[in-house]
């Protein structure tokens, strides 16, 4: 493996990988990585087709999916007092949410955030007296959803023990067997 090509922890790389042997070729020219991405469905959500996302920051990462910079989104203060209660609103919802949010996501099922973006309160979940400022909450929102991957269609690949790097062996030892048994390799 070349440790010459070792990314800062703000980098991002997005490529189209669709064979085992791709795989293995790019994490040894390019990696290894302690972050990876794909999708788990087809048609991929926010993802080309074979599409996989790599970093050291699981931020930077994650915010590679949902292009936040390219969308221009943002984390702001939701314009709704919680104490109002002659409006109807989930009780999970906190006064937060991301604007130019994915329309993609919308009609996903997710615990971080309900369509439109708005936030819940299971962001925090595991965090004592959160604050109320938009780097924390930011903060909150992608260490829950990092958590929360699966239920949005897409396997993330992290260190596991030890390691600092993505645990990605088993599923590339699968992806191998798939290929030999289609005969793509």
């Amino acid at each position: 493996m070349r440790h010459d090509l070792k990314m800062s922890n703000d980098m991002l790389k997005r490529q189209v990988l669709s064979n085992s042997d791709e795989f293995k070729q790019f994490w040894e020219k390019q990696g290894p990585f302690k972050f990876v991405l794909t999708s788990r469905e087809f048609p991929p959500v926010l993802l080309e087709p074979e599409e996989w996302i790599f970093s050291d920051n699981i931020e930077v990462l994650l915010k590679g999916l949902m292009q936040f910079e390219k969308r221009k989104m943002e984390i702001i203060s939701s314009p709704f007092n919680s104490l109002n209660k002659t409006i109807l609103r989930p009780e999970i919802l906190i006064p937060w949410k991301i604007v130019n949010f994915p329309d993609e996501w919308n009609t996903c099922v997710c615990d971080c955030f309900i369509p439109e973006g708005h936030l819940t309160r299971y962001i925090f979940k595991g965090i004592f007296l959160p604050e109320e400022k938009p780097d924390f909450v930011e903060k909150a929102f992608f260490n829950c959803l990092a958590g929360c991957t699966e239920q949005l269609g897409y396997i993330l690949f992290k260190p596991l023990g030890n390691s600092k790097v993505a645990d990605i062996k088993k599923y590339l030892t699968e992806w191998e067997e798939d290929d030999l048994d289609s005969g793509l390799v």
